[in-house]
């Protein structure tokens, strides 16, 4: 059933308040999904329908049958994946933006979607502390923005060894090295297999017991390359969120290949950049060439936001850029979003980042940064206080906490690893909060990462007491 009107009031006013309830929900709800795959496929699979059904009566149905299979990832106790929810302003901004449907691609299909992108983007560069005139790309997340970056890099360092890249290809050109740490986060070796640098041929050198890059392992990697080179430090190990000796590293490299590209994977730890109590963790940050970072992590934005910084507009955009098209309205002095990005027909991301940032201001970004890593300390302190056993095995530094159960006194490591991984399972059953696992220097822990803006300290005692509860009656 259709309607010849642009809008349909009443089918928006109901969308809202199934909405207001899921909303309302969350702080009670349970946080993992209740229903299985075969549960959600009876409810929303069938074949498609003949013929068409009132759109309130899908929307009805599809919040109904949807609702078992949410997990509560908006919600305070969700610390899984460093997942933030979103902030209630973003959210707002981003429902408008499906509303106002302005493809963000070029400046002539939506001239406020550039404008807010070209200013959040300033807003962007300045809270986190990179140089004046650094370009903005917004992407689909972290994975994306490193493909930005490291396909400016790939130019540069090309450029300079006297081949285009963009125009030639890679058959036939320099070989292009690439340094990373031995616990440098998945996406980094992805970006290289997308842009033909090959995500196994990456040297990767040896890291310390937190996750943070060896410098004299960097130095003698460096000693043994000769011609173009890339180097990706890391700010925030995904596992213990510690940073690699980034001032160090960078003053290191430019000793021994001053035309080398430097970029930081800051998928959350970038945000670090705000809080003046955590800044000193990025000290020389700012003499990198790119960062990354995601802005559905700790800024709080919705699905999905991430962006790509360069310090070097021409290289961002010509590796982004496509080749003109006649069609095409291309802006003059205005920005064109297509020039920063992998993509030509996009959502307009820029309006949830200025409401975000507008609404938080920098104050209110630094506290949010702040308050976070105070509640992985102070869980990282509940557990460790229990008694029972519980080890934290990381510094807390930041918004990661990693946590292990013992099997028993004389329990061998397997046994541990195993009843780690029982735990994990019965506090995700529970519901209290979800937090998922992982495989730390070859031991299983739990992982719980805190970003929520939402998150309290009621939360953190809530959750660490369920934690607590599911390991003491879990053998």
């Amino acid at each position: 059933m259709t309607t010849n009107r642009i809008a349909d009031p009443a089918l928006l006013r109901r969308t809202t308040e199934l909405a207001l309830d899921f909303l309302e929900s969350l702080d009670e709800r349970p946080v993992r999904a209740t229903a299985t795959r075969d549960d959600l496929l009876a409810t929303l699979g069938g074949p498609l329908p003949r013929a068409g059904e009132p759109a309130t009566d899908v929307i009805e149905h599809l919040a109904r049958a949807a609702d078992p299979g949410l997990i509560a990832i908006p919600g305070p106790r969700y610390f899984g994946f460093v997942i933030g929810g979103s902030l209630p302003a973003a959210l707002a901004a981003d429902w408008l933006t499906s509303t106002w449907d302005q493809n963000a691609g070029i400046f002539a299909c939506g001239p406020a979607a550039s404008v807010a992108e070209e200013v959040a983007g300033e807003w962007l560069v300045d809270l986190l502390g990179l140089p004046a005139g650094t370009s903005v790309g917004f992407t689909t997340g972290c994975q994306m923005a490193h493909f930005a970056c490291l396909g400016a890099a790939r130019h540069s360092v090309l450029e300079r060894a006297g081949w285009d890249v963009e125009t030639d290809g890679l058959t036939g050109a320099p070989a292009v090295t690439v340094i990373v740490g031995s616990e440098t986060h998945a996406t980094i070796p992805t970006a290289l297999q997308f842009l033909g640098l090959g995500r196994e041929r990456a040297i990767r050198v040896d890291s310390d017991e937190q996750g943070r890059m060896r410098l004299e392992a960097l130095e003698a990697a460096l000693a043994e390359v000769d011609g173009p080179l890339i180097v990706c430090l890391q700010a925030g190990n995904v596992n213990s969120g510690a940073f690699d000796p980034i001032e160090p590293a960078i003053e290191a490299i430019r000793a021994r290949h001053p035309q080398a590209w430097i970029h930081i994977d800051g998928a959350f730890g970038l945000w670090a950049a705000a809080d003046p109590s955590r800044r000193h963790l990025l000290a020389g940050h700012e003499g990198a060439d790119s960062w990354a970072t995601d802005g559905h992590k700790w800024l709080n934005l919705p699905y999905d936001s991430g962006f790509a910084f360069v310090r070097d507009p021409a290289a961002h955009s010509a590796a982004m850029s496509p080749p003109s098209a006649a069609y095409i309205e291309y802006g003059k002095a205005e920005r064109d979003e297509f020039r920063w990005v992998p993509e030509y027909s996009r959502r307009a991301r820029g309006f949830a980042a200025w409401a975000a940032l507008r609404s938080l201001g920098q104050d209110g970004v630094a506290s949010l940064i702040a308050r976070c890593c105070d509640h992985a300390t102070r869980m990282a302190g509940a557990l460790r206080a229990a008694g029972d056993g519980i080890q934290i095995l990381n510094d807390v530094v930041l918004d990661q906490v990693l946590v292990r159960f013992p099997a028993g006194d004389g329990a061998d490591a397997a046994a541990t690893d195993e009843r780690t991984r029982r735990v994990i399972a019965a506090v995700q059953e529970d519901g209290t909060c979800w937090l998922g696992g992982t495989v730390w220097h070859g031991m299983a822990a739990m992982r719980i990462s805190i970003v929520n803006w939402s998150t309290s300290t009621e939360d953190i005692d809530r959750s660490a007491a369920a934690i607590i509860a599911a390991a003491r009656r879990t053998p």
